[in-house]
């Protein structure tokens, strides 16, 4: 079994596109996918599955979410040990002045590739910070995201691939999740 993490971009923000968790971990279950949880209001998913390829998978939960709801949303998948590596990988590590909260990771739905990734970085984005890693963005807002003048629209027009953030503690909750799953599966 491998356990993955689906996040969903654009759900339940502002009153928008709203989804109950409830009801869509029974989507996910209704799916095959076991164990499902949820955490915060936002669209993550921790489940377990047999399937390898993830992107089909990515396709019928969105298709299925539309079914139930009337919305299709991005849906981006990566396993717990994608997620491993993007903690591991935090460029940002080891400074102080660092405040996880301020900390958003960009979960691609594709790579955009190395030139779409160079031009991404040459975005004007003072005082905020970016870094990229593969299917990953990294941003530190060091004034909070609320107060940012990055333009996350042009960030992906830049990239030419849907993302989806989430901040460093969420990051680290899914993981922990994703973990705690594995290690009940091997019992």
């Amino acid at each position: 079994m491998t356990v993955a993490v689906s996040m969903l971009r654009g759900v339940n923000v502002g009153g928008h596109r709203k989804i109950g968790m409830e009801a869509l971990r029974k989507v996910y279950e209704s799916l095959g996918l076991r164990h499902a949880q949820t955490y915060i209001q936002s669209g993550n998913v921790v489940f377990a599955t047999k399937e390898r390829d993830l992107d089909p998978l990515a396709g019928r939960i969105g298709a299925e979410i539309e079914r139930t709801f009337g919305f299709r949303p991005e849906v981006v998948l990566r396993t717990s040990s994608e997620l491993r590596e993007v903690l591991a990988g935090n460029p940002f590590a080891g400074r102080p002045d660092l405040h996880p909260g301020k900390l958003i990771v960009m979960f691609l739905a594709g790579d955009p590739g190395a030139e779409a990734r160079r031009k991404v970085l040459e975005i004007k984005a003072d005082p905020e910070e970016l870094r990229a890693s593969g299917r990953h963005l990294y941003i530190y807002y060091p004034n909070g995201a609320g107060k940012a003048k990055l333009s996350m629209a042009l960030v992906e027009r830049t990239l030419k691939t849907a993302a989806t953030g989430r901040n460093w503690n969420t990051v680290g909750r899914l993981l922990a999740m994703a973990e705690a799953m594995e290690a009940s599966s091997q019992r």
